[in-house]
């Protein structure tokens, strides 16, 4: 039996009601609320002396690995006080500073000059002074929020003054020259209040994509991460597998000896075959919510001088791109960000597909052939007068185009483009059929302010091409001007429905997965849960359950195994 006593662990620094301690099994880290000075654990089982004090309910487990004096530093009162610029940098209005820390109910009565702290979560206006000089720095409101019910779980202070830069740095300075008070690391803030609970991982990462968005779909869909719909239903899962997983181990270490109810192993089999049907689901979303967070890449290709940068300048109002009537002015990707329909869409003007004996331009063609392979949406721009020219003189236009959508790799064909010396070894011939689909691509006729009288002729011509060629209508095709902004309109609104299409409804559904990390860590649990539906060896299967279990934990940042014992002794009536 091993036994580790834990005597007068630094009492006068801790306040019972407030402060969580972590103590250490060998194996598993606790969060428990101490109030006197020994506790035990015997067993890996938590016991407590007279006089002690163990909240149950307040259980929670540590998303780390540390030593046991770190883990006292980082949750007692020796923890140093933070202190920050909450509202931006600059000249404004208003400037909230947020102080949060053990010291901040002494920071409050040291600037303020009262003998009291102010009502809780009630504003109260007065003159703010240095705390050692007292002269008076400005004139604000102050908020105190006392510890656990505040945003980081600690007691937490906000002065709202003045937005000026001589006052920021004058209190600034003044909280510096407090002991234990220091400037905040960047998401310190936000780190105490996932570490004291108030936050799960998910809601961390909805919160910065909410202070990072750009768009209305971004700030709906981050919103509604950082309301912890996401996480509610990773922590379901989690508390489903933990479930199974333990009644896997009782059967394991109690089905010989105890009575443990029938069929529990076949309920364990069955709950895991429905949870790895709904992560296979869950994964299945193309990327929706990757998207939406990141933004729809938009590659814009064709040949030299068709006007792809004057296509990127009309969307963008602005002079993103260099236009020449020199052909191959761009030679490198140009992006430029921009909303459309509430979306965000990253644009790619791209040097134009093309032989050439430019070490530069090659290299450029190359870059170009990448983002389009990379790209979500493809826009394919075709010169309309040329089209027209040619469509004019040629008794099967139709083959014309088919000779275009080949160089653009959009049929089975081999590319002139693509297979050319350009490709520096790339053998483009065996590229698979149709590299843009339908439903990726965009065709663009620019131009059309020069042709403007066949542009009824030249969209039909255009339409029926494409079906007799890919034989399939899908593929829109626009008309217009980048020059004059004839029929930009038209094609805003076809860009903009393919991207809601690949985005969807941010609030219907199941919240989507927004980052990589979450795809990484739910490709994994996954795989664990295939290896257990294989496994016949019901030992090693557990194992796979807890990796499983370890996986999805690490989505929330909520890791641990004792929890399963409980579940087990909860559930079951062992030795009834």
């Amino acid at each position: 039996m091993r036994l580790i006593l834990l005597q007068r662990l630094c009492p006068r620094h801790i306040r019972p009601a407030v402060t969580q301690v972590p103590f250490l099994t060998p194996k598993h880290p606790r969060w428990i609320t101490p109030s006197v000075n020994s506790i035990c654990f015997q067993h890996n089982r938590l016991k407590t002396y007279p006089g002690t004090s163990f909240q149950h309910n307040r259980l929670k487990t540590y998303p780390g690995t540390r030593s046991f004096c770190q883990f006292v530093e980082l949750t007692t009162r020796s923890r140093p006080t933070i202190f920050a610029l909450s509202s931006g940098h600059g000249k404004c209005g208003v400037g909230v500073i947020r102080i949060s820390g053990p010291k901040a109910s002494d920071v409050v009565l040291a600037m303020t000059g009262r003998s009291s702290l102010p009502e809780p979560r009630l504003a109260t206006v007065g003159a703010l002074y240095h705390p050692i000089s007292r002269e008076m720095l400005d004139r604000g409101l102050v908020l105190w929020f006392p510890g656990p019910a505040s945003f980081t779980g600690e007691d937490v202070c906000e002065l709202h003054v003045h937005g000026g830069p001589a006052v920021i740095n004058a209190i600034h300075e003044a909280l510096e020259g407090m002991p234990d008070v220091q400037y905040a690391e960047a998401g310190e803030f936000t780190k105490r209040a996932f570490l004291n609970g108030k936050l799960d991982l998910t809601e961390v990462e909805g919160m910065a994509d909410l202070i990072h968005a750009e768009t209305e779909a971004q700030r709906k869909q981050a919103l509604r991460q950082m309301e912890g719909e996401l996480g509610r239903m990773y922590a379901d899962w989690r508390n489903r597998l933990l479930r199974t997983l333990a009644h896997v181990e009782a059967y394991i270490d109690f089905s010989e000896d105890e009575n443990i109810e029938e069929g529990v192993l076949e309920q364990a089999q069955d709950e895991a075959n429905v949870l790895l049907k709904e992560i296979q689901s869950h994964l299945a979303d193309n990327r929706r919510g990757e998207r939406l967070r990141n933004g729809v890449h938009v590659a814009i290709l064709g040949k030299p001088n068709v006007g792809k940068s004057s296509l990127l300048n009309a969307i963008c109002q602005r002079p993103a791109a260099i236009v020449s009537p020199l052909a191959g002015t761009t030679r490198d990707v140009v992006e430029s960000a921009v909303n459309i329909g509430g979306y965000p869409v990253v644009l790619s003007d791209t040097a134009g597909l093309r032989k050439s004996e430019d070490v530069v331009e090659r290299e450029g063609v190359r870059r170009a052939r990448q983002r389009a392979r990379e790209a979500d949406i493809k826009v394919i721009m075709l010169n309309a007068l040329h089209l027209q020219t040619t469509f004019s003189t040629m008794a099967h236009p139709n083959q014309h185009i088919q000779r275009l959508m080949e160089d653009f790799k959009l049929t089975s064909q081999s590319s002139t483009i693509y297979s050319d010396d350009e490709s520096n070894g790339d053998d483009e011939k065996t590229q698979p059929k149709n590299e843009f689909p339908d439903a990726e691509t965009i065709i663009v006729l620019n131009k059309l302010d020069l042709v403007e009288e066949h542009r009824e002729s030249l969209e039909k011509m255009c339409q029926q091409g494409i079906r007799e060629v890919n034989g399939t209508g899908s593929m829109p095709c626009c008309v217009l001007s980048s020059k004059t902004g004839i029929g930009l309109e038209r094609f805003l609104e076809v860009l903009r429905d393919k991207v809601k299409d690949m985005c969807g409804n941010p609030l219907t559904g199941n919240p989507s997965l927004t980052q990589a990390r979450h795809r990484r860590y739910l490709n994994r649990c996954l795989n664990s849960l295939y290896d257990f539906e294989k496994q016949d060896d019901i030992v090693k299967a557990a194992e796979h359950l807890r990796i499983a279990l370890r996986h999805l934990g690490k989505m929330t940042g909520r890791v641990g195994a004792e929890e399963i014992l409980d579940v087990v002794f909860g559930d079951f009536c062992i030795g009834k």
